[in-house]
Protein backbone atom coordinates (compact mmCIF):
# COMPACT_ATOMS: atom_id res chain seq x y z
CA UNK A 1 0.00 0.00 0.00
CA UNK A 2 2.83 2.41 1.14
CA UNK A 3 4.36 1.52 -2.37
CA UNK A 4 1.39 2.71 -4.24
CA UNK A 5 1.09 5.70 -2.39
CA UNK A 6 4.85 6.37 -3.42
CA UNK A 7 4.46 5.82 -6.72
CA UNK A 8 1.13 7.60 -6.92
CA UNK A 9 2.76 10.67 -4.99
CA UNK A 10 5.64 10.53 -8.12
CA UNK A 11 2.66 10.74 -10.97
CA UNK A 12 1.96 13.49 -9.51
CA UNK A 13 5.21 15.68 -9.55
CA UNK A 14 5.83 14.78 -12.60
CA UNK A 15 2.26 16.05 -13.91
CA UNK A 16 2.48 18.77 -12.13
CA UNK A 17 5.92 19.57 -13.54
CA UNK A 18 5.35 18.68 -16.80
CA UNK A 19 2.21 21.38 -17.02
CA UNK A 20 4.09 23.61 -15.83
CA UNK A 21 6.70 23.41 -18.65
CA UNK A 22 4.24 23.80 -20.79
CA UNK A 23 2.43 26.55 -19.40
CA UNK A 24 5.76 28.69 -19.80
CA UNK A 25 6.46 27.54 -23.15
CA UNK A 26 3.56 28.58 -24.38
CA UNK A 27 3.43 31.52 -22.71
CA UNK A 28 7.12 32.34 -23.97
CA UNK A 29 6.10 31.71 -27.64
CA UNK A 30 5.33 34.92 -29.89
CA UNK A 31 1.49 35.27 -31.47
CA UNK A 32 2.07 35.85 -35.29
CA UNK A 33 1.41 39.54 -35.94
CA UNK A 34 -1.18 40.69 -38.00
CA UNK A 35 -1.84 43.75 -39.83
CA UNK A 36 -4.32 45.49 -41.11
CA UNK A 37 -4.15 46.40 -45.48
CA UNK A 38 -6.40 48.61 -47.08
CA UNK A 39 -6.44 49.40 -50.62
CA UNK A 40 -6.11 52.75 -52.20
CA UNK A 41 -9.12 54.67 -54.02
CA UNK A 42 -10.19 57.92 -55.88
CA UNK A 43 -11.31 60.89 -54.02
CA UNK A 44 -10.90 64.46 -54.25
CA UNK A 45 -7.94 66.41 -52.49
CA UNK A 46 -8.19 69.73 -51.21
CA UNK A 47 -5.32 71.61 -50.02
CA UNK A 48 -6.23 74.03 -47.78
CA UNK A 49 -5.24 76.44 -44.60
CA UNK A 50 -7.77 77.52 -41.98
CA UNK A 51 -7.52 81.02 -40.40
CA UNK A 52 -9.39 81.51 -37.48
CA UNK A 53 -10.95 85.09 -36.64
CA UNK A 54 -14.73 86.88 -36.74
CA UNK A 55 -17.46 87.80 -38.89
CA UNK A 56 -17.96 91.99 -38.70
CA UNK A 57 -19.73 94.84 -40.64
CA UNK A 58 -17.51 96.52 -42.82
CA UNK A 59 -17.98 100.01 -41.52
CA UNK A 60 -19.30 100.38 -37.78
CA UNK A 61 -19.99 104.02 -36.85
CA UNK A 62 -20.60 105.63 -33.72
CA UNK A 63 -22.92 108.52 -33.23
CA UNK A 64 -21.82 110.79 -30.60
CA UNK A 65 -23.43 113.89 -29.70
CA UNK A 66 -21.99 117.68 -30.86
CA UNK A 67 -23.20 119.37 -27.64
CA UNK A 68 -22.47 118.09 -24.20
CA UNK A 69 -25.39 117.38 -21.74
CA UNK A 70 -28.03 114.84 -20.43
CA UNK A 71 -29.66 112.36 -22.13
CA UNK A 72 -33.40 113.37 -22.01
CA UNK A 73 -34.95 110.85 -24.75
CA UNK A 74 -33.55 107.49 -26.30
CA UNK A 75 -36.14 106.93 -29.43
CA UNK A 76 -33.40 104.04 -30.43
CA UNK A 77 -33.41 100.41 -28.59
CA UNK A 78 -30.34 97.77 -30.51
CA UNK A 79 -31.42 96.24 -33.08
CA UNK A 80 -33.82 98.90 -34.95
CA UNK A 81 -33.26 99.93 -38.44
CA UNK A 82 -32.60 103.65 -38.48
CA UNK A 83 -32.32 105.85 -41.36
CA UNK A 84 -30.16 108.43 -42.36
CA UNK A 85 -30.85 112.13 -40.62
CA UNK A 86 -33.84 109.71 -38.39
CA UNK A 87 -33.51 111.23 -34.93
CA UNK A 88 -32.46 108.93 -32.47
CA UNK A 89 -31.92 110.86 -28.93
CA UNK A 90 -32.71 114.22 -27.32
CA UNK A 91 -29.76 116.19 -25.21
CA UNK A 92 -31.58 118.45 -22.03
CA UNK A 93 -28.41 121.13 -21.80
CA UNK A 94 -26.84 121.68 -18.51
CA UNK A 95 -25.66 125.61 -18.82
CA UNK A 96 -22.04 126.53 -17.53
CA UNK A 97 -23.06 129.08 -14.95
CA UNK A 98 -20.46 131.79 -15.44
CA UNK A 99 -21.62 131.81 -19.40
CA UNK A 100 -25.12 132.06 -18.38
CA UNK A 101 -24.62 135.09 -15.99
CA UNK A 102 -22.37 136.89 -18.76
CA UNK A 103 -24.87 135.65 -21.71
CA UNK A 104 -28.00 136.92 -18.96
CA UNK A 105 -25.71 140.34 -18.51
CA UNK A 106 -25.25 141.25 -22.13
CA UNK A 107 -29.04 140.39 -22.67
CA UNK A 108 -29.81 143.45 -20.25
CA UNK A 109 -26.94 145.76 -21.41
CA UNK A 110 -28.62 145.36 -25.08
CA UNK A 111 -32.14 145.61 -23.48
CA UNK A 112 -31.20 148.84 -22.44
CA UNK A 113 -29.37 150.54 -25.40
CA UNK A 114 -32.72 149.27 -27.03
CA UNK A 115 -34.93 150.66 -25.33
CA UNK A 116 -32.38 153.94 -25.30
CA UNK A 117 -32.13 153.72 -29.02
CA UNK A 118 -35.56 153.20 -29.73
CA UNK A 119 -36.68 156.68 -27.94
CA UNK A 120 -34.19 158.74 -29.68
CA UNK A 121 -35.25 157.14 -32.75
CA UNK A 122 -39.60 157.71 -32.63
CA UNK A 123 -38.29 161.68 -30.88
CA UNK A 124 -35.97 162.02 -34.24
CA UNK A 125 -38.98 160.46 -36.71
CA UNK A 126 -41.88 162.89 -34.50
CA UNK A 127 -39.34 165.81 -35.56
CA UNK A 128 -38.55 164.52 -39.29
CA UNK A 129 -41.92 164.20 -39.67
CA UNK A 130 -42.92 167.45 -38.63
CA UNK A 131 -39.86 169.24 -40.68
CA UNK A 132 -38.14 170.44 -38.02
CA UNK A 133 -34.55 167.91 -38.22
CA UNK A 134 -32.98 167.38 -41.74
CA UNK A 135 -33.22 163.83 -42.96
CA UNK A 136 -29.17 162.87 -41.87
CA UNK A 137 -30.04 163.54 -38.25
CA UNK A 138 -33.07 161.06 -38.57
CA UNK A 139 -31.01 158.80 -40.26
CA UNK A 140 -28.53 158.46 -37.56
CA UNK A 141 -30.81 158.16 -34.81
CA UNK A 142 -32.67 155.50 -36.82
CA UNK A 143 -28.97 153.44 -37.50
CA UNK A 144 -28.57 153.22 -34.07
CA UNK A 145 -32.21 152.22 -33.16
CA UNK A 146 -31.44 148.71 -36.06
CA UNK A 147 -27.91 148.02 -34.44
CA UNK A 148 -29.30 148.45 -31.31
CA UNK A 149 -32.00 145.75 -32.05
CA UNK A 150 -30.02 143.55 -33.80
CA UNK A 151 -28.49 143.88 -30.81
CA UNK A 152 -30.15 142.73 -28.57
CA UNK A 153 -31.72 139.90 -31.18
CA UNK A 154 -27.96 138.47 -31.26
CA UNK A 155 -28.13 138.78 -27.65
CA UNK A 156 -31.08 137.21 -26.87
CA UNK A 157 -30.51 133.81 -29.18
CA UNK A 158 -27.10 133.33 -27.65
CA UNK A 159 -29.04 133.90 -24.32
CA UNK A 160 -31.54 130.36 -25.84
CA UNK A 161 -28.42 128.41 -27.24
CA UNK A 162 -26.53 129.02 -24.06
CA UNK A 163 -29.89 127.35 -22.11
CA UNK A 164 -31.37 125.36 -24.45
CA UNK A 165 -28.76 124.40 -27.31
CA UNK A 166 -31.14 126.14 -29.88
CA UNK A 167 -32.35 129.26 -31.03
CA UNK A 168 -36.00 130.75 -31.55
CA UNK A 169 -35.46 131.25 -35.11
CA UNK A 170 -33.70 127.49 -35.59
CA UNK A 171 -35.80 125.01 -33.99
CA UNK A 172 -35.08 122.70 -37.06
CA UNK A 173 -31.20 122.72 -36.48
CA UNK A 174 -30.72 122.17 -33.01
CA UNK A 175 -27.72 120.15 -31.75
CA UNK A 176 -29.85 119.07 -28.64
CA UNK A 177 -31.23 116.48 -31.59
CA UNK A 178 -28.88 113.79 -32.06
CA UNK A 179 -29.45 112.30 -35.82
CA UNK A 180 -28.30 108.77 -37.43
CA UNK A 181 -25.54 109.45 -39.98
CA UNK A 182 -26.11 106.66 -41.76
CA UNK A 183 -28.31 103.79 -42.49
CA UNK A 184 -28.36 100.67 -40.86
CA UNK A 185 -28.87 98.12 -37.72
CA UNK A 186 -28.30 99.60 -33.97
CA UNK A 187 -25.73 96.92 -33.18
CA UNK A 188 -25.66 98.82 -29.11
CA UNK A 189 -26.43 101.59 -27.34
CA UNK A 190 -24.41 101.59 -24.39
CA UNK A 191 -26.31 104.80 -22.76
CA UNK A 192 -29.49 105.39 -21.08
CA UNK A 193 -31.85 108.10 -20.50
CA UNK A 194 -30.41 110.27 -17.31
CA UNK A 195 -26.19 109.50 -18.67
CA UNK A 196 -24.39 112.38 -18.53
CA UNK A 197 -22.62 112.82 -22.45
CA UNK A 198 -19.29 115.04 -24.01
CA UNK A 199 -19.55 116.47 -26.97
CA UNK A 200 -17.05 115.33 -29.71
CA UNK A 201 -14.36 117.94 -29.94
CA UNK A 202 -10.48 118.25 -30.42
CA UNK A 203 -9.16 117.00 -27.35
CA UNK A 204 -11.86 113.23 -27.09
CA UNK A 205 -13.64 111.65 -29.39
CA UNK A 206 -17.26 111.91 -27.41
CA UNK A 207 -19.65 110.15 -26.01
CA UNK A 208 -20.91 107.28 -28.04
CA UNK A 209 -24.44 107.49 -28.15
CA UNK A 210 -25.30 104.26 -30.16
CA UNK A 211 -22.93 102.12 -33.00
CA UNK A 212 -24.95 102.19 -36.15
CA UNK A 213 -23.98 99.56 -38.75
CA UNK A 214 -25.10 98.07 -42.04
CA UNK A 215 -25.24 94.55 -41.79
CA UNK A 216 -25.44 93.50 -45.38
CA UNK A 217 -22.05 94.56 -46.43
CA UNK A 218 -20.04 91.82 -43.81
CA UNK A 219 -16.57 90.25 -43.89
CA UNK A 220 -14.51 88.40 -42.41
CA UNK A 221 -11.52 89.57 -40.26
CA UNK A 222 -9.06 86.83 -39.64
CA UNK A 223 -5.29 85.99 -39.35
CA UNK A 224 -2.55 83.95 -41.16
CA UNK A 225 0.27 82.55 -39.88
CA UNK A 226 3.26 83.77 -41.91
CA UNK A 227 4.45 80.12 -42.93
CA UNK A 228 0.52 80.05 -45.26
CA UNK A 229 0.57 83.89 -46.02
CA UNK A 230 2.96 83.57 -49.07
CA UNK A 231 0.35 80.90 -50.10
CA UNK A 232 -2.36 82.88 -50.76
CA UNK A 233 -3.11 85.70 -53.21
CA UNK A 234 -6.39 88.27 -53.36
CA UNK A 235 -9.14 87.38 -54.92
CA UNK A 236 -8.79 83.28 -53.96
CA UNK A 237 -12.37 81.50 -52.67
CA UNK A 238 -12.75 81.26 -49.41
CA UNK A 239 -15.26 78.54 -47.53
CA UNK A 240 -16.41 80.27 -44.27
CA UNK A 241 -17.35 77.71 -41.34
CA UNK A 242 -19.39 79.94 -38.29
CA UNK A 243 -19.42 78.38 -34.91
CA UNK A 244 -23.03 79.25 -34.51
CA UNK A 245 -24.59 78.35 -37.57
CA UNK A 246 -23.18 74.82 -38.02
CA UNK A 247 -25.48 73.72 -40.69
CA UNK A 248 -24.95 76.88 -42.73
CA UNK A 249 -21.44 77.43 -44.71
CA UNK A 250 -21.43 81.18 -46.40
CA UNK A 251 -18.84 81.90 -49.39
CA UNK A 252 -16.31 84.91 -49.18
CA UNK A 253 -13.43 86.52 -51.18
CA UNK A 254 -10.43 87.57 -49.96
CA UNK A 255 -9.66 91.42 -50.60
CA UNK A 256 -6.99 92.12 -48.14
CA UNK A 257 -3.81 90.87 -47.06
CA UNK A 258 -1.63 93.23 -44.49
CA UNK A 259 1.82 93.78 -45.81
CA UNK A 260 2.77 93.86 -42.07
CA UNK A 261 2.87 91.10 -39.50
CA UNK A 262 2.36 91.37 -35.82
CA UNK A 263 4.10 88.87 -33.20
CA UNK A 264 1.21 87.42 -31.35
CA UNK A 265 2.53 84.67 -28.79
CA UNK A 266 5.69 84.28 -30.64
CA UNK A 267 4.31 83.69 -34.08
CA UNK A 268 4.21 86.70 -36.47
CA UNK A 269 0.86 86.77 -38.09
CA UNK A 270 -1.09 88.32 -40.53
CA UNK A 271 -4.62 90.20 -40.96
CA UNK A 272 -6.88 89.19 -43.60
CA UNK A 273 -10.08 90.26 -44.85
CA UNK A 274 -12.60 88.68 -46.86
CA UNK A 275 -15.93 90.04 -48.22
CA UNK A 276 -18.79 87.39 -46.70
CA UNK A 277 -21.26 86.80 -50.06
CA UNK A 278 -24.70 86.71 -48.21
CA UNK A 279 -27.57 84.51 -49.84
CA UNK A 280 -30.86 86.66 -49.81
CA UNK A 281 -32.60 86.54 -46.49
CA UNK A 282 -29.49 85.40 -44.94
CA UNK A 283 -28.44 86.98 -41.85
CA UNK A 284 -25.36 87.04 -39.69
CA UNK A 285 -25.01 88.68 -36.40
CA UNK A 286 -21.63 91.06 -35.60
CA UNK A 287 -19.01 89.50 -33.92
CA UNK A 288 -19.55 85.86 -34.80
CA UNK A 289 -16.45 83.37 -34.37
CA UNK A 290 -15.65 82.16 -37.90
CA UNK A 291 -13.04 79.83 -39.82
CA UNK A 292 -11.80 80.39 -43.22
CA UNK A 293 -11.10 77.64 -44.61
CA UNK A 294 -8.71 78.83 -48.13
CA UNK A 295 -8.63 76.44 -50.86
CA UNK A 296 -4.76 76.60 -51.71
CA UNK A 297 -4.39 73.31 -54.64
CA UNK A 298 -7.40 71.24 -55.29
CA UNK A 299 -7.57 67.98 -57.48
CA UNK A 300 -10.29 65.76 -58.55
CA UNK A 301 -10.56 61.99 -58.75
CA UNK A 302 -6.83 61.77 -57.59
CA UNK A 303 -5.43 57.96 -56.58
CA UNK A 304 -4.93 58.17 -53.06
CA UNK A 305 -3.50 56.46 -49.69
CA UNK A 306 -4.28 57.57 -45.98
CA UNK A 307 -0.89 60.02 -45.67
CA UNK A 308 0.13 57.14 -42.32
CA UNK A 309 0.57 54.34 -44.02
CA UNK A 310 2.81 56.39 -45.72
CA UNK A 311 7.07 55.71 -44.73
CA UNK A 312 10.14 57.65 -45.62
CA UNK A 313 13.93 56.95 -46.06
CA UNK A 314 16.17 59.86 -46.39
CA UNK A 315 14.58 62.17 -49.69
CA UNK A 316 12.01 58.73 -50.77
CA UNK A 317 8.91 57.37 -49.77
CA UNK A 318 7.72 53.46 -49.65
CA UNK A 319 5.01 52.05 -48.30
CA UNK A 320 4.80 48.15 -47.73
CA UNK A 321 3.23 45.87 -50.14
CA UNK A 322 1.17 42.74 -49.16
CA UNK A 323 3.02 39.90 -51.38
CA UNK A 324 0.65 36.56 -52.46
CA UNK A 325 1.14 35.20 -49.32
CA UNK A 326 -1.10 36.32 -46.70
CA UNK A 327 0.25 39.05 -43.94
CA UNK A 328 3.80 38.87 -46.07
CA UNK A 329 4.67 42.60 -47.18
CA UNK A 330 7.73 43.80 -49.94
CA UNK A 331 8.93 47.48 -50.55
CA UNK A 332 7.80 49.53 -53.14
CA UNK A 333 8.76 53.08 -53.91
CA UNK A 334 5.99 55.43 -54.43
CA UNK A 335 5.66 59.30 -56.18
CA UNK A 336 3.70 61.17 -54.22
CA UNK A 337 1.23 64.49 -55.13
CA UNK A 338 -0.72 66.93 -52.93
CA UNK A 339 -1.81 66.25 -49.35
CA UNK A 340 -5.17 67.49 -47.48
CA UNK A 341 -3.33 65.87 -44.28
CA UNK A 342 -5.75 63.14 -44.12
CA UNK A 343 -5.43 61.36 -47.41
CA UNK A 344 -1.90 61.62 -50.21
CA UNK A 345 -2.13 61.71 -53.77
CA UNK A 346 0.35 58.81 -55.19
CA UNK A 347 0.87 59.70 -58.65
CA UNK A 348 3.22 56.40 -59.25
CA UNK A 349 3.64 52.68 -57.68
CA UNK A 350 0.17 51.78 -56.47
CA UNK A 351 -2.93 50.30 -58.31
CA UNK A 352 -6.65 50.51 -56.60
CA UNK A 353 -5.68 46.50 -56.15
CA UNK A 354 -2.56 46.67 -54.58
CA UNK A 355 -2.81 46.26 -50.52
CA UNK A 356 -1.15 48.63 -48.36
CA UNK A 357 0.23 47.78 -44.76
CA UNK A 358 -1.59 49.53 -42.04
CA UNK A 359 -1.63 49.36 -38.56
CA UNK A 360 -1.01 46.06 -36.46
CA UNK A 361 -4.42 44.53 -35.30
CA UNK A 362 -4.21 43.28 -31.64
CA UNK A 363 -5.42 39.38 -31.67
CA UNK A 364 -7.61 39.64 -28.93
CA UNK A 365 -9.54 42.86 -30.32
CA UNK A 366 -10.62 41.28 -33.19
CA UNK A 367 -11.84 38.33 -31.36
CA UNK A 368 -14.09 40.57 -28.89
CA UNK A 369 -15.13 42.04 -31.98
CA UNK A 370 -16.03 38.74 -33.67
CA UNK A 371 -17.95 37.57 -30.60
CA UNK A 372 -19.71 40.84 -30.66
CA UNK A 373 -20.60 40.47 -34.03
CA UNK A 374 -22.22 36.71 -33.33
Amino acid sequence: MKRILRILGIVILVGIFGGTIYFLYTKSKKAPEVFATKNPFVTNVIRKTVATGSVVPRREIDIVPQVSGIIDQLYIVAGDFVKKDQVIAKIKIIPDMVNLNNAENRMNRAKLSYDDAKIDYDRQKKLYDDKVVSYDEYKTSKVAFDAAREEMTAADNNLDLIKNGVTKSAQTATNTLVRSTVNGMVLDVPIKEGNSVIQSNTFNNGTTICTVADMKDMIFKGKVDETEVGKIKEGMPIELEIGAIEKDKFGAILEYIAPKGKEENGAIQFEIKANVVLKENQFIRAGYSANANIVLEKKDSVLVIPEGLLKFEKDSSYVEIETAKPQEFEKRMVKTGISDGINIEIKKGLTKVDKVKGDKIDPNKVKEEEKKKA
